[in-house]
């Protein structure tokens, strides 16, 4: 061998040994930050209903040729574990930008490094950790070269072409034709089957499965009560009325091709009158006759964010309904904005926007009512709304990735009224003070953190008769925390939490058996866990005695595939959390 050759060959060797780390530290979001835990990524990672969707390719002259199958292929691999980090333009949100502009001056090789190790900031390993095999790394890294596919928009024709008045509302009851009760009916989703079954609070018996669109991510309920509102991630809501013999659809309406939220008009003289949907994609949201979901009005979310940048992507999270005016509060993620939806006036429509932080998810509110409190996941952050006022009352920092579903109010025993939420990236708990008229100089501040289980919470939950709190981590890794659950005593804080082995109780086969949710029926004395396994495997519901935290029951049925949320009609239509 010649002297040139083994010099070019150990520098390569070099290279190749450096390229991973050099990798990590060039595609770093932030510098100092930690690498990702396996909860964040599991979470973070999500895929996306835009996968078998229909797109435009526009072959980019200099990026590496790929084949029509190569292309889909990896633009499926795309939507299943990418597009939830780094948007479905590849723009970049949780994530950094992917655009040509910025992978084609790196290279294939290089790009083929930085996919299959990941970096510390936040990139999963891909590659050894075994989830794509060395072809799919490289298919991956000639993908993310070519100028990303243009999913098609979702106008209000083609909405009205979707939507479906099953029983028109001449048809419907005029009354309550059942003997269930109403109040204490649990709608739980059923993921992987896409449906929700319709669970009696008071008898644990099944009232229907109901056929919905795809991961229901939730339910919510109009101000009369009536009807239940389920939207799946595929955009598809479906509208079920609790007041037929068998509570089943009545309408049904595809709002876009990926999506997260609904919420109804609850504002005094609206009740019933108005819902409202957000998409994913694309980024806007619509409102429609709040019986029988014909669309009315479509608006867009694309716009600058709080940064002062044009975002293209800002996806509708959580919507929530003010008790104070005729609007809806609704966040766009990635610009960190929050929208205050008048619809008094759908002609001329008012919109207040307020700048919070980045990015956006979900949140509830304390328990006057009057002040959402809402997740800004990137930032570590709790956004406070005065929906009053129409202002940002505040921006409180927490721990990593808050994540509170919509948290949980309770009387702290030395700083009064508190909202509580758990954190998806560790194991804290944080405390904010709600009252800013008696307890001032705690309002808007942590006021303590609690520790919990460990990372990978996704809820948290007490109620308004309940001394306790309880707090779920199912993405944990650690199979012995996510199959159990942390309870804490209100009044003995300090004390720590007892551990409860919610799996265990569930009596059921092999099987990943994380616990969700936690939900509480009607009269608070009783707190509902969702056992989520695989599709193939057996799932539960758990219902546990809320004051002796003992086991109550356990819900068992080869219909209840996946079983996730739980939302109980009184608390959801009451804002009880």
């Amino acid at each position: 061998m010649s002297k040139s050759k083994w010099i070019a060959r150990a520098v390569a060797a070099v290279t190749l040994t450096a390229l991973p780390l050099a990798l990590a530290n060039a595609f770093a979001q932030e510098k100092g930050k930690h690498p990702a835990s396996g909860a964040e990524l599991e979470y973070q990672a999500g895929g996306s209903p835009l996968a078998g969707v229909d797109m435009y390719q526009d072959i980019n002259p200099k990026a590496p040729p790929m084949s029509k199958t190569e292309f889909d292929a990896a633009r499926e691999i795309y939507f299943q574990r990418c597009a939830g980090c780094h948007g479905v333009l590849r723009k970049g949100a949780t994530g950094k930008p992917l655009t040509p502009d910025k992978t084609i001056p790196n290279g294939t090789e290089y790009l083929k490094v930085f996919i299959k190790y990941g970096s510390p900031a936040g990139m999963p390993n891909w590659g050894t950790s075994g989830e794509l095999t060395d072809a799919q790394v490289d298919l991956m890294a000639r993908y993310v070269q070519q100028t990303p596919p243009q999913p098609p928009e979702f106008s209000l024709k083609d909405m009205q072409a979707s939507w479906k008045d099953i029983i028109p509302v001449a048809k419907r009851p005029t009354r309550k034709m059942n003997k269930f009760n109403i109040a204490n009916i649990f709608s739980v989703t059923l993921r992987d089957a896409g449906e929700v079954a319709l669970i009696d609070g008071d008898s644990k018996k099944i009232i229907n499965i109901v056929k919905t669109g795809y991961a229901v991510h939730i339910s919510r309920m109009s101000a009369s009560g009536r009807y239940l509102y389920v939207i799946g991630r595929d955009a598809r809501l479906n509208l079920i009325d609790l007041w037929m013999e068998k509570p089943d659809n009545v309408a049904e309406i595809k709002v876009g091709l990926e999506a997260r939220s609904v919420e109804t008009s609850k504002f005094k003289g609206y009740e019933d009158r108005y819902a409202v949907a957000g998409t994913y994609w694309p980024p806007q949201f619509v409102i429609m006759d709040g019986d029988t979901l014909k669309p009315l009005k479509i608006v867009s979310t694309r716009g600058m964010t709080v940064d002062n940048e044009y975002h293209p992507e800002p996806r509708v999270a959580a919507i929530v309904a003010s008790h104070f005016h005729p609007e809806f509060v609704i966040n766009a993620k990635e610009t960190g904005k929050i929208m205050m939806v008048n619809y008094s006036d759908l002609a001329n429509l008012k919109i207040t926007t307020l700048d919070a932080a980045k990015f956006l998810h979900d949140g509830g509110m304390d328990s006057t009512g009057r002040y959402f409190l809402t997740a800004a996941n990137a930032s570590n952050k709790i956004a406070v709304v005065d929906t009053k006022e129409d202002k940002i009352a505040a921006l409180v920092d927490v721990g990593k990735i808050p994540h509170p579903g919509r948290g949980a109010n309770f009387v702290h025993p030395k700083f009064g009224p508190v909202w509580a939420t758990s954190d998806l990236g560790d194991e804290g708990i944080s405390l904010i003070g709600t009252d800013p008229v008696k307890h001032k100089a705690q309002a808007w501040k942590v006021v303590a953190t609690l520790q919990g289980q460990g990372g990978g919470s996704l809820f948290i939950k007490t109620n308004p008769k309940s001394k306790n709190l309880w707090i779920n981590t199912p993405l944990n890794p650690d199979a012995k925390i996510s199959q159990s659950v942390a309870v804490f005593d209100i009044n003995s804080l300090d004390k720590g939490f007892v551990t409860l082995p919610i799996a265990e109780w569930a009596g059921i086969g092999d099987g990943a058996k994380r616990i969700v949710q936690p939900e509480y029926n009607q009269a608070g004395d009783e707190v509902w866990f969702s056992v989520w396994s695989a599709k193939d495997k057996e799932s539960a519901i758990v219902v546990v005695d809320d004051k002796t935290r003992k086991l109550k029951a356990v819900i068992k049925d080869k219909r209840l595939i996946t079983p996730t949320g739980k939302f109980n009609v009184n608390n959801t239509r009451h804002d009880v959390y």
